[in-house]
């Protein structure tokens, strides 16, 4: 049998770029060289999906943590994440080895270390506006709303796995 018996779980921007928020999206498709040395080592992958779309569509804008944490969304995350959990947990009773699950830093969902912060409330309009949003946002070492669901979820389940992280301002400089 030539199977490795490892995976890697991957958030869904790192295999379909597509996903992100427009203009957000440093790759045109996959982050090959992020996935290159996991699947040269014979590693299998888990694409988990995308909170962030599968709520808001593909013509959203960017929001911050603040703004996807509340009930309906955390719902929307455990409803989402069932499927990929359970294939997980199957995997792990089949003997094979879940190597880690791979996050996107600086992600207000898919952060595993860092997360966008800094909602003010309101409309963001035009010039001051604008200015005065963006003046607020900022990088705090935190995790995602999305991947501190499926932490729970897992913990839940008794199941242990490494997260790791991808910069999402460097997706070469992967952990």
């Amino acid at each position: 049998m030539k199977r490795a018996r490892k995976i890697l779980v991957v958030v869904h921007c790192i295999l379909n770029a597509n996903a992100k928020v427009y203009p957000l999206a440093k790759v045109r498709g996959v982050h090959k060289e992020v996935v290159k040395e996991h699947l040269d080592a014979g590693l299998g992958l888990i694409q988990l999906p995308c909170p962030e779309l599968t709520y808001l569509g593909t013509n959203r804008w960017g929001m911050t943590r603040e703004q996807y944490d509340h009930s309906n969304f955390r719902s929307h995350c455990e409803a989402i994440l069932r499927a990929a959990v359970t294939e997980m947990e199957a995997f792990i009773r089949g003997g094979y080895e879940i190597v880690g699950i791979l996050g996107m830093d600086g992600s207000p969902n898919c952060g595993v270390h860092r997360t966008c912060m800094g909602y003010t409330g309101g409309e963001i309009g035009t010039g001051e506006g604008i200015r005065r949003q963006l003046s607020q946002l900022v990088m705090v070492e935190s995790q995602g709303v999305f991947m501190e669901v499926l932490a729970t979820l897992l913990k839940g389940r008794g199941i242990h796995i490494p997260f790791l992280a991808v910069d999402e301002e460097n997706p070469c400089d992967s952990e």
